[in-house]
């Protein structure tokens, strides 16, 4: 789960860690107050998506007075930022993020995420900030600075040192990192975080220590204990579709083919994909509708894998384990005539009371094609598309 620059600073604040002063905006006259309440020399304008890149997209301006504050805010709100990290519709800006300019000497990077190779949490710095950190990656990899945190000893002084002398900063600077990079191990370990960026943090000209920007991204197996952290969800900021999938427990992806697929298991489900490509077809979405699925959930996949326009056909491939072959028959059957399907609709089952779920199919009045195995049905869903007979 993502949540908002604006939000992540008010993590930022409760863990000790300095940012500018600014508050949250979804009008021209908040945001008008909002920079009238901040004593500044001027006032960033921030638009609020998630999204990375911003501020070469044009979501990120300097105001050097009110009426500049108000002549940013108008042209921002309301509209949809496309970034590198959108697609091209871009995410609405329904917020806006007004705080106070800083004065910078030197812009660094800091991170920090889950090194699946050694399971523990790694902090990396760089002083190429305000770069992408990918790119840094790629062209100067000696840049990026690295500390790998012990669970059972926590963050040590030694690492704290490590890194501020590989950033060049002086010993009140280095004290200060110390800070931040308990405080930012502390927020990540209790809120169960996946990625705290900031990006840049810098060094002001009287040597302060600030987050000029903030990132993080959580675990979203953990959000069951972080009622506060998911209350921080922005809906709109979502794709549509995966949004509703996840209120039903559907994990779902969109793509860009007309195949839709409706699969129990997320390996099964690339394994689909995969057969339909082999058989020159194009995947209109990843769905996985989990293990233990229902005659609800199959009905509401159905429903939205329909909701876009490009599918041609549906290849459905369940393998009945926790959940019997023959109930998943009966709910394909319910939802083919709750959502009055008019395309080609293509079946694979096998598991347990696979031959009673395969009866309950072809005894249907339904147009529903059977596939013997998955390649047959792949090929069967792909001839469907293409107008011919598999």
């Amino acid at each position: 789960m993502n949540i908002h620059e604006f939000q992540a600073k008010q993590l930022f604040r409760d863990y000790g860690i300095a940012v500018p002063a600014g508050s949250p905006a979804t009008s021209v006259t908040e945001a008008v107050a909002v920079a009238r309440g901040i004593d500044s020399d001027g006032w960033m304008v921030k638009a609020q998506v998630h999204a990375g890149g911003r501020g070469k997209a044009g979501g990120v301006k300097r105001a050097a007075n009110v009426e500049e504050v108000e002549q940013i805010s108008s042209a921002l709100l309301g509209t949809h930022l496309v970034t590198h990290q959108t697609t091209a519709q871009g995410q609405p800006v329904n917020t806006l993020l007004i705080e106070a300019t800083s004065t910078i000497a030197r812009e660094l990077y800091f991170g920090m995420l889950v090194d699946r190779a050694t399971k523990r949490v790694v902090m990396m710095a760089s002083t190429e900030g305000g770069m992408d950190i990918e790119e840094v990656a790629a062209k100067t990899p000696e840049k990026i600075l690295t500390v790998t945190i012990n669970p059972v000893t926590g963050l040590q002084g030694y690492q704290v040192r490590e890194l501020g002398f590989g950033l060049d900063l002086n010993g009140d600077q280095i004290k200060a990192l110390g800070k931040i990079m308990h405080g930012l191990y502390q927020l990540y370990r209790e809120k169960d975080c996946s990625l705290v960026e900031i990006n840049p943090l810098i060094t002001t000209t009287d040597g302060a220590l600030m987050a000029l920007d903030a990132k993080i991204n959580f675990d979203d197996n953990a959000l069951y204990r972080h009622s506060d952290i998911t209350a921080l969800l922005d809906a709109s900021q979502d794709d549509e579709k995966e949004h509703h999938a996840q209120q039903f427990g559907l994990n779902y992806i969109s793509l860009d083919g007309n195949i839709g697929c409706l699969v129990n298991g997320a390996g099964l489900a690339m394994a689909t994909m995969d057969l339909i490509k082999l058989h020159g077809g194009e995947p209109a979405n990843f769905l996985d509708v989990g293990g233990g699925t229902s005659a609800e959930k199959v009905s509401e996949a159905f429903k939205l894998i329909l909701s876009d326009e490009k599918v041609e056909a549906i290849l459905v491939n369940i393998f009945g384990g926790i959940v019997r072959c023959d109930l998943i028959a009966e709910g394909i059957i319910r939802a083919v005539k709750e959502v009055g399907i008019s395309i080609p609709v293509v079946v694979r089952l096998e598991g347990t009371n696979v031959e009673q779920g395969r009866e309950i199919l072809s005894q249907s009045d339904l147009s529903i094609i059977t596939g013997d195995d998955l390649a047959d049905a792949a090929s069967k869903a792909v001839a469907a598309v293409q107008g011919g007979a598999a």
